[in-house]
């Protein structure tokens, strides 16, 4: 066996895959045999950081497109093709995961000029449908149908918004789902695009009220000759006019601060547009009186509002020349506060809504109502308070789960949308009325699983340094503690983000055959404020992976699991914690997925968006941040010999954010180094992208993860 997968991954070689196949036997018996990977160059490059010399024999990899690369991949992508065939239950799951993944579901809709849009899909298109209803109650008919675009779903379309006056809606398409896209212009009345097409842009657009053009947001024109993973940090707010060429787009103003994200927005009456800058901890909100909404002044002068002090600031809308805003100004749990924008930078912050024990994550203005989302113990509560902040009544929640983002309401319409999800329902959206006080549900779900026979439990545990964490798990009633039961762990823990209760169409599969599906809220979320996420960024990341640690030993030493019976998920920033905690304590996992994580920490700065990430892990030119950068930096802390669990790295071919070269990195690392027979597998998604994948393409990807754990795990 060993033999022929030495001749089959020669390098550069790549032997068609019915070859492969008949060298690759059932993963039980494989697992009892080291792979032969193939063979990856090292070079004798290296790098002096303050004094201290890094090598970085992989380097090459960063070219996907040239030199070795190419075989390098090509012949990876056949192993892992191979590997995963031979998993005698991976149809079955396939065939599972295809039906839990077919049922109807419905976003949270949004008011433009009178009618009622939102993307539904029946659950069997590669992408949602965009519909417009005139009310609630009346027919929906379909507007955009990205299948008469992308009949395979391998070009991500959405990012939809409609004109003020409702007669033009602005959509954004992106091959992969990159980042970067082309913004169209469809008449709504003939269904035809018009002439205009912007290129490269970031996010939706916002259109002006005359419905004459729209602000959109756009990294500079690259350098000639720049590779497609260069850094692209800086942003730009241009200002289309319809009818002209992007040439002629006028530029507002540019960014070259390291900023993380840039989006705009405009008040409904049209009068002021608000470009919001985020960076690390911080965001700046910037004012652009638009003066006559029929005939803005788009080239007014930007207005840096609450510039006197370093916090974190969203906008919730304006009403009239009152600015809400959500904070963590002087309020590590967040407030909300008023500006009276007559003021100009002047303008002072003035609490509507105090910092409470619970952590406010969102909030919107409903008619003469501010909605408000609490986190409380990582689970949700939506309260309502008049425009002057007095307290106006509760939504009633139907049970342990969250509200998710964003909420639908508009300060001209009393009506609020929200979505509602635990961990064993999917997203399910109502309509709120205040005046009834009432929640009706919109086009619900209907999911092929029968969730009575499981629930979820809130369990906090003690971390390494005494800190309580809160979990949730998910197993079958009635669990019996035996220390035997296959478990997934996975956690976030960055960007202040909140790993809040949600559903996903796998889960159902993995709790179908025993397992038990476990997440951690780990220090470096926001599930506890910005308090919470400061204790798990720059110098104190160590504390998320001691959090998550933890979270493993505590199921272990409770004997809901066994090291030889656990797995470990992560995704981006979670994809990075798979990777230090694997590196760190091989011993507590049998097998760890790691979804487009970066595991180069040395050079994340230096590809793309990643100097925006500076500001949360610190970077490694610094002097200061080397230090715990290189301590755990995954690719950095691979030990030749050491027995790494059964690893499967999943990239994403368009992924333009966290760029699929950390994975190539890594994964060429760890198979040079593996000590043991378990696996060390790449997985290369094509047309996929960090936050895209067609319907046909996620449940591929998901298959192949699952009967991958299944088959560490021994689940059957």
């Amino acid at each position: 066996m060993i033999a022929i997968l030495r001749r089959l991954t020669l390098a550069g070689t790549c032997w068609p895959l019915r070859l492969l196949l008949s060298a690759v036997v059932l993963p039980s018996t494989l697992a009892a045999q080291a792979l032969t990977y193939p063979p990856a160059h090292r070079d004798s490059v290296a790098d002096d950081y303050h004094g201290t010399r890094v090598a970085d024999p992989y380097r090459w990899l960063e070219q996907p497109d040239s030199g070795r690369s190419p075989g390098w991949l090509k012949t990876q992508r056949s192993l892992t093709s191979a590997y995963l065939d031979a998993i005698p239950n991976r149809a079955a799951i396939r065939q599972r995961l295809t039906s839990l993944w077919a049922f109807a579901r419905t976003d949270v809709p949004w008011r433009e000029a009178g009618r009622l849009f939102y993307v539904s899909n029946s659950g069997l298109q590669p992408q949602s449908v965009l519909y417009a209803r005139e009310a609630p109650d009346r027919p929906a008919r379909p507007v955009l149908d990205p299948s008469t675009i992308s009949p395979d779903g391998s070009t991500a379309i959405g990012d939809y918004a409609v004109s003020p006056d409702g007669h033009l809606l602005a959509y954004r398409t992106a091959p992969g789902g990159a980042d970067l896209g082309q913004i169209h212009v469809r008449a709504l009345s003939t269904g035809r695009d018009l002439a205009d097409v912007v290129d490269s842009v970031l996010t939706s657009v916002c259109w002006t009220h005359d419905a004459a053009g729209f602000f959109y947001v756009r990294p500079p024109a690259p350098k000639p000759g720049a590779a497609q993973s260069s850094a692209r940090i800086d942003k730009q707010l241009y200002y289309h006019v319809l009818g002209q060429p992007q040439a002629k787009d006028r530029l507002i103003h540019a960014w070259t601060d390291n900023s993380r994200w840039l989006y705009c927005m405009l008040s409904e009456d049209g009068r002021y547009a608000l470009a919001v800058v985020e960076q690390g901890t911080e965001s700046a909100i910037h004012l652009i009186d638009l003066g006559d909404p029929d005939k803005p002044n788009v080239t007014a002068p930007l207005t840096r509002l609450l510039g006197d002090r370093s916090a974190f600031h969203t906008p919730l809308d304006i009403v009239g020349h009152t600015l809400y805003a959500r904070t963590n100004l002087d309020a590590p749990r967040n407030r909300v506060v008023a500006l009276d924008l007559s003021e100009g930078a002047g303008a002072r912050p003035r609490t509507i809504i105090p910092e409470s024990p619970d952590v406010i994550v969102d909030a919107v203005i409903a008619g003469d109502l501010i909605v408000v989302n609490y986190l409380a113990n990582v689970t949700s509560r939506i309260r309502l308070f008049a425009l002057d902040g007095k307290a106006a009544g509760e939504v009633g929640l139907p049970g342990l789960g969250a509200v998710g983002w964003p909420l639908g309401a508009r300060p001209s319409t009393p009506e609020l949308y929200y979505s509602f999800a635990s961990y064993l329902t999917p997203r399910s959206v109502y309509r709120y009325e205040p005046r009834r006080g009432t929640s009706i549900p919109f086009q619900p779900p209907r999911v092929p699983f029968d969730a009575s026979a499981y629930e979820t439990k809130q369990i906090f545990y003690t971390s390494k340094d005494g800190t309580r964490v809160p979990m949730f798990v998910t197993a079958a009633k009635g669990l019996k503690l035996d220390g035997r039961h296959p478990t997934m762990l996975t956690a976030y823990g960055g960007y202040g983000a909140s790993n809040d209760p949600h559903y996903e169409p796998d889960i159902p599969a993995w709790l179908e055959k025993g397992g038990i599906y476990v997440v951690a809220n780990i220090r470096g979320g926001g599930e506890f404020g910005e308090d919470w996420h400061r204790a798990g960024m720059l110098e104190r990341k160590q504390t998320s992976f001691d959090d998550f640690i933890a979270a493993a030993e505590y199921l272990i030493a409770e004997r809901y699991t066994a090291p030889e019976r656990l797995a470990i998920y992560g995704r981006s920033n979670g994809g990075l914690l798979v990777g230090a905690v694997m590196t760190q304590r091989p011993d507590l996992f049998a097998a760890a997925v790691a979804d487009a994580g970066h595991y180069d920490m040395l050079r994340y700065h230096k590809f793309t968006v990643g100097a925006g990430w500076i500001t949360e892990f610190g970077s490694p030119d610094d002097p200061k941040a080397f230090p715990h950068l290189r301590a755990y930096s995954p690719l950095h802390n691979v030990r030749t010999g050491t027995c790494y669990p059964a690893t499967l790295l999943l990239a994403a071919d368009h992924d333009d954010r966290v760029v699929p070269s950390h994975a190539y990195k890594f994964a060429a690392a760890l198979q040079s180094a593996q000590g043991c027979p378990r696996p060390v597998l790449l997985r290369v998604a094509t047309d996929a992208s960090h936050s895209y994948a067609s319907r046909e393409a996620q449940i591929a990807e998901r298959s192949d993860m699952w009967a991958f754990v299944a088959a560490q795990l021994g689940v059957r």
